[in-house]
């Protein structure tokens, strides 16, 4: 019985990307911001109720006939595996959607047909994964040495990812589009939604199908990432399988939500290196001292939770940005929600800290000492708050000045 589960979850994933891709999205035309998030939270809020499903399948109250060797799992074990896959899986999207932005940045491919691309790259996207499951878990299953062999691998992406740049991206070396490039002529012209046109009567390619191209084969480059750090984290096929694809549903509206600031995640793609670099170590171990998955958990969420913040608020460091794909208002549209949304937290963040600063005028505490921290926090982005941080500042030196001319004086009646 335990293929009903399994046709079960292909069955409900094509009519997921029916609905999605079919029916929703099924216009050419381009994604605004608040649609993207709102299917992006979709997505997620998706996958955290598939969570719970598989707590439910897992546990000891759950159906008896879904009897496998993963059912010693207990449900919280199966749960947390699960979670820990699919956070690790988007993760690694994030690295997949900038080589996608590159590649529509690159072709210059208008932002309504950027959808139609996403359209073909997710569908072989979650077929490829399917193939390439299926074969590391038999792999993982009759060979132990494969686990260093995965290992190997993770570090070697993570060497490969670390040097690869928009600024060293060059498309037309894929040996896919060379054949493609002598197969069929190439025009520079789009047609619309087209991937191929007639131009002088001769049937010719668009550059969207080069883009196509290039996004397929991209997957295949990412899936040799995802596929082994996925089983670092869970060899029960079922869990490598569901989390792997409810990754992949969401990596369309999550491209349109993120491709915007390209500019803002130079820390967070170099925080996935670490963290491919981390799989691939917990894999070289597993034979010897695995690590539990919640450290695994914490771990990940402590790597990713540092590249988000450096690229906050030192992102535009960057020598060389990355370039994105979103042009025009929609650009636009998101460079201001993403400064509106670091004001938000700054002045949140600072006004807590002055708040507990004024108040400890009052109470015992070191109130010199946070009013001037709140301050500081605030004036990362507000004058009003550098100007007040500028005040104190002189003033704290006028008193010291003046301590100093009274210690130094000398007292009347002394010899």
């Amino acid at each position: 019985m335990i293929t009903v589960i399994w046709v079960g979850f292909v069955v409900m994933v094509v009519l997921l990307v029916t609905l999605d891709l079919g029916v929703f999205h099924k216009e050419h035309r381009a994604i605004s911001l608040p649609e993207a998030l709102g299917w992006t939270a979709f997505w997620i809020s998706l996958a955290l109720v598939f969570n719970a499903f598989v707590v439910f399948l897992y546990a000891e109250g759950g159906p008896e006939w879904f009897a496998t060797r993963a059912r010693d799992l207990t449900g919280r074990e199966a749960g947390l595996q699960f979670f820990t896959g699919f956070v690790l899986e988007k993760s690694l999207s994030v690295d997949n959607i900038f080589v996608i932005a590159m590649i529509f940045a690159y072709f210059r491919v208008p932002l309504a047909e950027q959808h139609r691309v996403l359209f073909w790259g997710i569908l072989g996207a979650v077929v490829l994964r399917g193939i390439m499951i299926g074969a590391g878990a038999t792999l993982m299953a009759r060979f132990e040495w494969v686990t260093y062999v995965f290992g190997g691998l993770l570090l070697l992406s993570a060497a490969r990812m670390l040097v690869i740049r928009h600024d060293n991206f060059q498309p037309d070396r894929n040996w896919l589009v060379r054949l493609v490039r002598r197969v069929y002529p190439v025009t520079d012209q789009f047609d619309g939604g087209k991937f191929f046109t007639t131009v002088n009567g001769v049937r010719s390619a668009t550059p969207l199908l080069l883009a196509l191209v290039l996004v397929e084969t991209s997957d295949v480059m990412f899936a040799i990432d995802s596929i082994p750090a996925i089983f670092a984290v869970t060899q029960d096929p079922f869990l490598v399988f569901t989390s792997n694809v409810f990754a992949i549903l969401g990596l369309r509206s999550l491209y349109f939500a993120l491709a915007g600031l390209m500019d803002r995640f130079r820390y967070l793609k170099v925080s996935l290196v670490f963290l491919l670099a981390y799989i691939g170590i917990k894999m070289l171990l597993a034979h010897h001292h695995p690590i539990p998955t919640g450290v695994s958990l914490a771990i990940i969420g402590g790597i990713l939770s540092v590249g988000l913040i450096g690229s906050i608020f030192h992102g535009h460091r960057d020598t060389a940005p990355l370039v994105s794909p979103l042009r025009h208002e929609l650009a636009v549209l998101v460079a201001r929600t993403v400064h509106q949304g670091k004001r938000a937290v700054i002045l949140l963040l600072g006004s807590s800290v002055l708040i507990l600063g004024v108040a400890l005028i009052v109470l015992p505490g070191p109130a010199t000492l946070v009013i001037p921290l709140g301050l500081a926090i605030l004036a990362l982005e507000f004058r009003w708050a550098r100007r007040w941080l500028r005040r104190i500042r002189v003033g704290s030196g006028r008193m010291q000045r003046r301590l100093k001319k009274r210690v130094g004086r000398p007292r009347r009646g002394t010899d």
